[in-house]
C-alpha cells in the first residue's frame, strides 16, 4: 500500500514564478528506493508540486519506509541539484549540509496527510 507525504517551503515574496519553473525543470530521481548497497525497499510513485503566494508544497507517493525514502532521495543528484537552487528561495533559511540540519528541516516542513479519497474505494467504517 502506498502512502502520501507532504513538504511546504516557505518562499521569498516574488520568488513564485522562479521556484515554479525550478520545479518544472528538475531532474526526475531513481524511482527504486535503494539502500546504500542497492537493495530495493521501495518505490517513488508520484510526485506533484504546488506553490502559491509565497509558499510551496511538494507531495510525493510512496511505497516503503518514510526514512529509507528519504534517505535515498538525499543521494539523488537531480533532488540535491533541485534543493540547492532552491534555497536561494526560500523564507526560511536551512542547514541541508549536515544531517542534524536535514532532520530539523523535515521536522518543521513535514505536513500530515489527514485524508486521502478515491472514487473506486469506499470510506474507512462504510
Amino acid at each position: 500500500m502506498s502512502t502520501w507525504h507532504a513538504l511546504y517551503y516557505p518562499l521569498l515574496p516574488g520568488s513564485e514564478d522562479i521556484v515554479k519553473e525550478l520545479f518544472r525543470k528538475s531532474g526526475r530521481p531513481d524511482f527504486d528506493v535503494r539502500t546504500p548497497d542497492g537493495t530495493v525497499v521501495g518505490k517513488l510513485l508520484g510526485t506533484q508540486a504546488f506553490v502559491g503566494r509565497e509558499l510551496a508544497v511538494r507531495v510525493i507517493e510512496i511505497e516503503g519506509p518514510l526514512p529509507l525514502v528519504a534517505a535515498h532521495m538525499s543521494r539523488q543528484p537531480a533532488v540535491r541539484e533541485f534543493e540547492r537552487e532552491l534555497e536561494k528561495h526560500l523564507a526560511v533559511p536551512r542547514d541541508m549540509t549536515s544531517r542534524e540540519g536535514a532532520q530539523a528541516f523535515f521536522r518543521l516542513a513535514s505536513m500530515e496527510n489527514v485524508l486521502s479519497r478515491r472514487h473506486d474505494r469506499p470510506i474507512e467504517g462504510e
